[in-house]
Parts: C-alpha cells; sequence; structure tokens
C-alpha cells in the first residue's frame, strides 16, 4: 500500500491500479459496506456479473475507475472496515480513492469543473462582492444553463447564496463581550461562514462568549477539502500550508481551533497530518475541536452556561456523515436535549452531497437519490425546526422537503434568547 503523497510511487498510474484491484478483492471477500454508497454497490455489481466471476483481477479499467468517480468522500466505511491499519491488509478506502483521483489529475491535469468547484475563496469572493447580482443570477435558468455547460454545475441544484457582508469583516468590526475568560479559543469559520451564511459564525460568536470563551479569528483560508475532491492536492497543499502556519501560532497562544462546519473539522484533524506532515501539522490536529465537541466537553467540566429561556419544540438533526467519522457521537443533539421543552430526533441518513459531488451535473439526480432515507426521515418527524451542522446537507435538505435548515448553534443562540446582529 502506498499512501504517502511524498513518495513517487502514490502518483504512479500503474501502482495505484494495482492497489485499487487488491483492495476491491479485499472489499468483494468482506462486503460489509455494500449498503452505505454507490461506489460499493457499482463494484459489487461488477464483480458478481459473469464474465468477472468474483476476480477483481479481471475488472476492466472503466470498472475501476467508475467506483472512483462514485465515493463521494463520506468516509464512512472507514468506520466500518475490519482491515483499516493496523491490519496487516492496510486498507484505506477513503484515501485510495483520493490517490486515484490524485494521480489521475497529476497525469492528465485537473478538470475545469474541478477547479472551479476547487476554488471555493475566489467564487466566494466575487460573489460576495456582487452578492445582490450574483443571487439573482443564481435564479435565472439561462445563468444555470450557461453554468451546467461550463462549469459542470447541475441546472438545478440549489445553491448557497452570497453574504455581501463578510464574517471576518463583522469579527473586525464588532465590539467583543466583556468578561473574565474561562477558556481560550480560535475561531476556524469556514467558507461558507466567510461568504455564504455569516449568521451561523456569529451565532457561534455569541454562544461563546455567552460561555465566557476568549475568541480570535486567526488568518485563514479555505481548508482545502473542495480541490481535493477533485484530486488537486498541490493547491489544497498550498492552502494547508498558510492555514497550518496561523493555527499553531494560536495553538501556541493556549487556544484551542474551533470549528463550526465537520468537513472543515475533519480535515484539520485527519487530513492536515497526512498532506502536511510536519509537526505544526500535527499539533493543529490535536487541538482542533468540531463546535459542539467543544461546548459539551465545557458542559462535561461543569463550565457551560445552561440557563435557556427559549423553547425550540422538536428538532429534526441531521447527523453529518463527517462528523459520524470523526467518532463523536452526538454532541450537538446532546447540547440541544438540554434546553428545556427540546424534543430532539436524530435522524442518521448521508445527504449525499458531500463536498462537490452532489453538485456536478452527472451525479445531481443520483445524489437526491442517496438522500432519500434522510428527506424520508425528516417529513415523518413532522419537526417544527430542522437542523444540521452541514452547510451542504442543509442544500439537500432544504431542495428535497422545503424546510430551512439552520445550524445547531443558531437554535442554542435562540434559546440563550441572543439578539445577533
Amino acid at each position: 500500500m502506498t499512501l504517502d503523497v511524498r513518495a513517487e510511487a502514490f502518483w504512479d498510474l500503474g501502482k495505484m491500479e494495482l492497489e485499487l484491484r487488491r483492495v476491491y478483492d479485499i472489499c468483494n471477500g468482506c462486503r460489509r459496506c455494500i449498503t452505505l454508497c454507490p461506489s460499493f454497490k457499482d463494484l459489487f455489481t461488477s464483480l458478481d456479473t459473469e464474465a468477472v466471476d468474483g476476480d477483481a483481477e479481471k475488472l476492466a479499467p472503466g470498472a475501476l475507475t467508475r467506483v472512483v468517480d462514485l465515493c463521494y468522500q463520506c468516509k464512512l466505511c472507514y468506520n466500518h472496515c475490519p482491515y483499516t491499519p493496523p491490519h496487516r491488509w492496510q486498507v484505506d478506502f477513503p484515501r485510495l480513492m483520493l490517490r486515484a483521483r490524485a494521480a489521475d489529475a497529476k497525469h492528465r491535469g485537473v478538470t475545469l469543473q474541478d477547479r472551479m468547484l476547487g476554488n471555493t475563496e475566489l467564487v466566494g469572493r466575487l460573489g460576495s462582492l456582487t452578492a445582490p447580482l450574483a443571487n439573482w443570477a443564481n435564479t435565472l435558468a439561462p445563468h444555470r444553463a450557461f453554468l451546467q455547460a461550463v462549469v459542470g454545475i447541475h441546472k438545478r441544484r440549489n445553491l448557497p447564496r452570497f453574504s455581501r457582508q463578510r464574517f471576518s469583516a463583522w469579527f473586525s468590526r464588532r465590539k467583543p463581550a466583556s468578561f473574565v475568560p474561562q477558556a481560550k479559543a480560535a475561531l476556524f469559520a469556514t467558507c461558507v461562514v466567510e461568504y455564504n451564511d455569516p449568521s451561523v459564525g456569529k451565532a457561534a460568536v455569541a454562544v461563546l462568549e455567552r460561555n465566557r470563551v476568549d475568541l480570535t479569528l486567526p488568518p485563514q483560508r479555505c481548508c482545502g477539502m473542495p480541490y481535493l475532491d477533485g484530486g488537486a492536492v498541490q493547491e489544497a497543499q498550498a492552502l494547508i500550508r498558510g492555514n497550518v502556519r496561523a493555527l499553531a501560532a494560536a495553538v501556541r497562544e493556549g487556544r484551542e481551533i474551533v470549528v463550526p462546519g465537520p468537513t472543515c473539522s475533519y480535515m484539520l484533524k485527519q487530513e492536515y497530518p497526512w498532506l502536511d506532515g510536519s509537526d505544526d501539522a500535527r499539533l493543529v490536529a490535536s487541538h482542533t475541536r468540531d463546535l459542539f465537541e467543544y461546548l459539551m466537553r465545557l458542559h462535561a467540566e461543569g463550565k457551560l452556561d445552561t440557563s435557556f429561556s427559549g423553547r425550540p419544540g422538536k428538532v429534526a438533526y441531521h447527523l453529518p456523515c463527517h462528523l459520524k467519522a470523526q467518532n463523536l457521537g452526538t454532541k450537538s443533539a446532546d447540547l440541544l436535549r438540554l434546553i428545556p421543552g427540546a424534543e430532539v430526533e436524530v435522524i442518521e441518513r448521508c445527504s449525499g452531497v458531500d463536498g462537490t459531488w452532489g453538485f456536478k451535473r452527472e451525479y445531481y439526480e443520483l445524489s437526491l437519490k442517496v438522500a432519500e432515507p434522510l428527506l424520508k426521515g425528516i417529513e415523518a418527524a413532522r419537526p417544527d425546526r430542522v437542523a444540521s451542522d452541514c452547510p451542504l446537507a442543509g442544500l439537500q435538505i432544504a431542495q428535497g422537503t422545503g424546510a430551512t435548515p439552520q445550524h445547531p448553534i443558531q437554535i442554542v443562540a435562540d434559546a440563550y434568547g441572543l439578539t445577533v446582529q
């Protein structure tokens, strides 16, 4: 197995194909992940054909790459797999899929579709700068047809709205609350909070300061995951290096890194040490906490303010895949249950968007099919509110149910009676 991005073998297409066949053969003998995603269903269907007869060595190259293309990096198979390191078979299916994309991209080039979907900062800056116009244009059928033809974003995929006010601008101008700190943290805001929905970041700041957490907002770039989705490893690594420098400095100030987005928190924890490999990357990873992981740790230490006044009613809470992959339990739902009058139903189903995959014209319909159990679960719950920590899952939920999901931190801020401007 070669998953060292600094090794020449990582980028060798022939060796990569051998590794795909090795792992596919192991998966064929297990099949524990058959219900998880379209990749495994397609793999086992191909292996069960008469021509292949269960032999991964006989799979055509197209069958090998189709499995890679269908992987949307939910990461759930890693926790299901009994053969992950330190097992001698050393199976890491998600990283093998990333390796296959990266090696292909290095030899054939990163597609325009993946470059555009991966460059969230450029899209975010332009969208924020022209927010009213950009939001209006994204509702127009001709413009959406153009995006589908040129960039490959499906014309019916609902898109995140842009905010004219960027979160970092608001943070730098705000007047911090006055309190004696009981903890210190650095906020890694995420691109969605920065460019699309600053209200989530504002709610996070309000709740953390209510709990006497001294906050900073270090210089930061995109976490790099969108580029990684398209195999653009070098572009992702450039972003990671900048983030590692700034965030490691914050850790050395005695701060924990708090992240309100599960994909970004997963990236900082799991992928930064792998892709960057530095001591600073490992330092950042070991001090990164998902937002509700952090808040529930305060609660465990007896430091969380539980004097809630609002009553949110019944909440259908979607547990994102990238939180499940962190083995955190249901921290967001656990905190919501501390609010008097809250009834929380957890729905553990994939939204089928997972990064850039569900935006692509090739996979839009399939992503909705993957999300059907989630959408049906929400509708069956008949909730007063719908919540998810994942903004892309929120887009899918809104598209499939008509509901307007909130980040759980917004429900907590409401329950405190906090007014966030």
